[in-house]
């Protein structure tokens, strides 16, 4: 981690339960003005950028990959986000939403922040 920002005007949300075939619905991001999420940023090879984007569905289309400016301490820097192919809805499983919210502890998020993050509604996966 190279550092940590704010995304302003973007809102973090889920998606794509009844698409991917995973356990719950997967994190992306929707433009929202008056909304932020707080982000931690990455210095990435290109090769391991290539390899990224194959991971998270940038080649199937699944997903789509955005560049944007992130407002940090040090002034804002441009960086790169994914972004899910469909439409927003469906419930993350508690698993996913904990691992989130554990990486934004982990990476200083505002303690109002997490907590939000916690509160968020989850969905039990089918068996």
């Amino acid at each position: 981690m190279v550092g940590t920002g704010w995304l302003e005007g973007w809102r973090l949300t889920f998606a794509g339960a009844d698409v991917i075939g995973w356990e719950g619905a997967v994190s992306t991001l929707v433009e929202a003005p008056g909304e932020r999420v707080f982000v931690a940023l990455y210095d990435i090879h290109p090769y391991d950028a290539g390899q990224l984007d194959e991971i998270e569905g940038v080649t199937a289309g699944t997903y789509r990959k955005l560049h944007v400016r992130v407002s940090t301490l040090d002034g804002d820097v441009t960086a790169w986000i994914y972004v899910f192919n469909g439409y927003e809805g469906g419930l993350p499983t508690s698993w996913y939403l904990s691992e989130i919210a554990n990486a934004a502890e982990k990476a200083g998020a505002p303690d109002d922040y997490v907590t939000e993050l916690r509160s968020r509604p989850t969905g039990t996966a089918s068996a």
